[in-house]
């Protein structure tokens, strides 16, 4: 049992939280969530475990192969963990358990059992309940477990819905664990500046950058960290890491740990040996330029889509001011013309994941939300990245100068009552505070 993990948040807002998805609950009415399960790398090997999300949320139990059972009759709430029971061999080749007797007291559940029992104690204590809240395929395992039993409730319904909105609007004490992530993976991106130059690899600067994440208690990335040297910088997505950073060529870095399971997620783009070149700066600062008025209208009230909206007219401008557009700018924006430059969207939620859950769409006459939209009216508590970047293909048909140049530039925004809040403040991005910080390296 990872007691540094238990102590991250106090076991009463889980308690807390159990408590809000009952009373979203129907009576006569149960639901399960499962924990994620050890995975296999290869022979006798497990990759390192991560909770469940959502099992995490509610329990604050990091172990695997374990079960919440939470059922509402008569108006009377019930919490079951079903978990490993202690095993003093097993424990001596794989690590500590809590235990069944050690559970109800840890984590304030009712009651606890051996996950063995699970399927026979289901069918006992969810009797003469017609509706289960289960969603099938986040841990197949489950599934399984589950396949006969679910046949005998009048209706399934998914927990998903309301535990996305839940996740969606983080507490106080999750919003201490997200600015101590956020602040973590800063530290990880000003160690990278300093220690980036020539002919370094680009695995070498990942290595800097876990490194300082371990250094302040963040044993784990939140995702795959990017380092991106040059025109390998347009690619979305890369994390070979395995090339030479070039005098003279740009590096892109994102990167972000998870600290007590929540993410932190950071770009930030600078020159290999310190200085921007001009075409470099025009590109970067027009990122730049998109980013911060971005940051100005993410505020409770307004929506990602009118950010992104006023970033697609400032990008489209200066593409058009620099030559690598041509055209007239309304109709470049209405023909989607900056795609191809700028394919990606202006941010997403972050919290237990890097991805975190909740739709991003208002809701309609019926109360859906299409996730697809982007028009969803910000609100204190939420936590955002803003990410704006441009990526000028080499095969693009842009001036030479520019191709190859790939730019992003992310931080992490809290909405607060008095508008927002950057958590991820603490690396430059300005590029005089850049060149300087690198000249003193």
């Amino acid at each position: 049992m990872d007691l540094a993990y238990m102590a991250a948040l106090p076991k009463e807002e889980f308690a807390a939280r159990r408590a809000k998805l009952f009373a979203q609950m129907a009576d006569n009415s149960a639901a399960v969530i499962f924990s994620a399960r050890e995975q296999i790398r290869n022979n006798d090997c497990t990759y390192p475990f991560r909770q469940d999300s959502y099992f995490w949320y509610l329990t604050g139990f990091n172990e695997p192969d374990a079960a919440l059972l939470l059922v509402k009759k008569n108006q009377q709430n019930l919490t079951a963990l079903f978990l490993r029971p202690n095993d003093p061999l097993l424990e001596t080749w794989n690590g500590r358990r809590l235990g069944v007797q050690n559970a109800p007291n840890a984590l304030m559940t009712d009651q606890a059992y051996a996950i063995d029992e699970l399927t026979s104690r289901f069918t006992e204590m969810t009797e003469n309940t017609d509706k289960l809240y289960y969603a099938a395929g986040v841990q197949t395992w489950g599934d399984a477990l589950l396949e006969k039993s679910a046949g005998d409730f009048s209706e399934v319904l998914s927990w998903r819905p309301m535990l996305d909105e839940m996740r969606l609007f983080k507490s106080q004490n999750e919003i201490r664990l997200m600015q101590q992530a956020g602040q973590i993976s800063a530290l990880g991106h000003l160690r990278a500046m300093k220690e980036t130059r020539p002919n370094r690899l680009e695995y070498e600067i990942e290595s800097e950058i876990l490194h300082e994440f371990n250094r302040f208690g963040a044993r784990f990335p939140a995702y795959n960290t990017i380092v991106a040297g040059g025109e390998n910088a347009c690619i979305l997505h890369y994390s070979e890491n395995d090339q030479v950073l070039k005098d003279g060529d740009l590096v892109l870095i994102d990167a972000g740990c998870e600290f007590a399971m929540y993410a932190g997620d950071i770009t930030r783009t600078f020159p290999v040996n310190g200085k921007f070149s001009q075409p470099q700066r025009d590109i970067y600062q027009l990122v730049l330029k998109a980013q911060k008025r971005a940051i100005e209208l993410l505020v409770a009230g307004n929506s990602i889509q009118q950010a992104n909206d006023e970033v697609v007219r400032i990008k489209v401008e200066g593409l058009v001011k620099l030559g690598i557009l041509q055209g007239e700018v309304d109709e470049l924006i209405a023909a989607d013309a900056h795609r191809a430059f700028y394919m990606h969207g202006l941010g997403h939620w972050l919290g237990l994941d890097v991805h975190d859950v909740g739709s991003y769409g208002n809701a309609d006459e019926n109360g859906d939300r299409n996730s697809k939209k982007r028009d969803r009216t910000l609100e204190v508590g939420m936590v955002l990245t803003v990410e704006p970047g441009l990526y000028i293909s080499p095969k693009s048909h842009a001036p030479e100068q520019y191709k190859g140049i790939g730019v992003r530039i992310e931080d992490n925004v809290l909405i607060t009552e008095y508008g927002n809040k950057i958590l991820t403040c603490a690396v430059p991005k300005e590029i005089n505070e850049i060149e300087a910080l690198m000249a003193n390296r």
